[in-house]
């Protein structure tokens, strides 16, 4: 995501970390949701040293997301394995 210039952004708002919809869709960007929200979480279970969600599935969403932004085609494949990674990851533990 730094390569691709999707990693500095400026932080949201508190009231859109109250959104009730998948990837706080209403409220925040697909980016800073990854940056803000789920990285955080997964963070927050590291070091409570909690049981990681049943599925993760996120790679999809971050995959159509850099294909409507017209990411450029190296920075999407970099940006989607890595996150189908964490996806296995997260998903196997």
């Amino acid at each position: 995501m730094k390569a691709a210039d999707l990693w500095r952004m400026p932080t949201p708002d508190a009231e859109a970390f109250a959104s009730q919809q998948p990837f706080c869709i209403d409220t925040m960007s697909l980016p800073q949701w990854v940056r803000f929200v789920f990285i955080a979480r997964l963070n927050a279970l590291i070091e409570a040293r909690a049981a990681m969600p049943a599925k993760c599935e996120i790679a999809p969403a971050v995959a159509a997301y850099l294909q409507q932004e017209k990411t450029p085609a190296h920075h999407q494949l970099l940006i989607v394995r890595a996150v189908e990674k964490v996806d296995q990851l997260v998903t196997e533990s």
